[in-house]
Formats: structure tokens, C-alpha cells, sequence
């Protein structure tokens, strides 16, 4: 069997992120606290997001808007700028309160990913729930938070979900 095309890798990245989030909304489904969207991009997981978690506060970061007009978040839940300096202070400032955290960050750069997976890991934990759920493109090394298998179907290495230290 070949190696699998770009066109493939990409759906099946986009399986492995519908079916984590699906399996990450029913975890938290009665937890209150916040969500995080890190990579705002076209828009397309923030609008998914929104539709699913309906009354949910959901805190957005990208370094520009560059998404569909209807999928612009509000301004006062649009964090724009340097992922570092932004996700830095987010993480001071909603200490703790975090439910669902999704990393989009990735791209076809090894060293891009290399430290979009460092950043997320150093800044991302303060900013964590007891038992929070977080997805992401990339592996990530959190402190506190202990990696948990794929929902079932979902092809490895594909999309990458932790737990926050104890529900």
C-alpha cells in the first residue's frame, strides 16, 4: 500500500478532529468553565464549536483574522496577535477555569511544529480545569495532564487528546 497523498493526510486529520471533538463534547458536557481555540484559521472548528457548546464563553487566538465573515468570533473573545504573548496572558488571567482547550497550530514546517508543540506545553496547563479536555494537531507535553487513547476509528497520529490531572 502507498504512502498516503496529502489529499488523504488532510481527511484524515479533519476525521480525527470531528471525532475528537465529538467525543470531547459529551466529556464536558455538563462541566461549566471555558473553551479555548487556538488557530483560528478559516474559522471552520470555531463555527463547529460554537454550534455544538451553545452558551459557552469561547476565547479564540491567531496572529490575524483571515476566516469566513460568519465565522468571526466577537471581538471580546478574539485574542489577536503573538500565540506566546497572547496564550501567556489568557492563561494568567483564566487560571484554572478551562474545560475544553483545541490546538490548531500545526503546518507542514517540522520546525514550526516543533515549537508551536513546545509553546502550547509550557503555557496552556495554568490555564486548565481539574479533569479539562485538550485536543490538538500536534503531541504535546503537559505537566499535570495524561495522554488518553483516540475515540474509536480514529486513525493514530492523527489528532492527539489529553486530560487535565483528575475530573
Amino acid at each position: 500500500m502507498p504512502e498516503p497523498t496529502r489529499l488523504e493526510r488532510l481527511l484524515f486529520r479533519l476525521e480525527a478532529q470531528h471525532r475528537c471533538l465529538g467525543w470531547a463534547f459529551r466529556e464536558i458536557g455538563n462541566r461549566p468553565g471555558i473553551v479555548f481555540e487556538m488557530g483560528l484559521g478559516h474559522g471552520r472548528t470555531y463555527d463547529h464549536l460554537r454550534s455544538y457548546l451553545p452558551g459557552r464563553d469561547i476565547y479564540v487566538f491567531d496572529r490575524e483574522v483571515d476566516c469566513f465573515a460568519d465565522c468571526t468570533p466577537p471581538a471580546d473573545r478574539l485574542l489577536l496577535g503573538d500565540i506566546g504573548d497572547r496564550l501567556a496572558a489568557a492563561a494568567a488571567r483564566f487560571a484554572g477555569q478551562v474545560v475544553l482547550a483545541h490546538s490548531d497550530l500545526g503546518s507542514y514546517g517540522e520546525a514550526h511544529n516543533t515549537a508551536m508543540s513546545a509553546l502550547v506545553s509550557r503555557l496552556l496547563p495554568p490555564a486548565l480545569a481539574p479533569g479539562a479536555i485538550v485536543l490538538s494537531d500536534l503531541p504535546l507535553d503537559l505537566a499535570g495532564a495524561q495522554s488518553l487513547p483516540l475515540p474509536a476509528g480514529t486513525r493514530e497520529d492523527r489528532y492527539f487528546v489529553y486530560r487535565n490531572g483528575a475530573a
